[in-house]
């Protein structure tokens, strides 16, 4: 019962839907979704972790932009002690920008789902 309590994010559904992308071979729509993911979990963690200095950046750019997120996965590693987020970004990002073949997809996506693990693992904590 204690898993029908868990927040369900954006990251979450969007995983899922790039799994099965992935499973039919639509390795562009999947690539999307996966690095979709990624940037709402990140989006997520800013504001959950209450990381200020980024949130006013958005709000006076009035939008994210690449190097936006950059600087958020590093504040979000620094604060959660977690250096492992930035590498997790990185390949979220190597799914979008690499014309990857399946198989390789298939690793980064891993590294994709890590990160949103641990963005929920944050969301569900109450952790701020």
């Amino acid at each position: 019962m204690g898993e029908s309590s868990k927040i369900l994010t954006a990251a979450d559904v969007l995983v899922e839907e790039a799994d099965e992308l992935l499973s039919k071979g639509d390795i562009v729509q999947a690539s999307e979704k996966y690095y979709k993911a990624a940037e709402e979990s990140i989006k997520l963690l800013v504001k959950i972790l209450d990381i200020k200095e980024i949130m006013e950046k958005v709000e006076k750019d009035g939008y994210w932009d690449l190097g936006t997120l950059d600087e958020a996965v590093e504040k979000i590693s620094q604060k959660v002690k977690k250096k492992e987020i930035f590498e997790y970004w990185m390949s979220a990002v190597a799914t979008l920008t690499a014309n990857l073949p399946a198989d390789e997809l298939e690793k980064e996506a891993e590294e994709v789902r890590k990160l949103v693990r641990i963005a929920d693992e944050i969301a569900n904590s109450g952790m701020a």
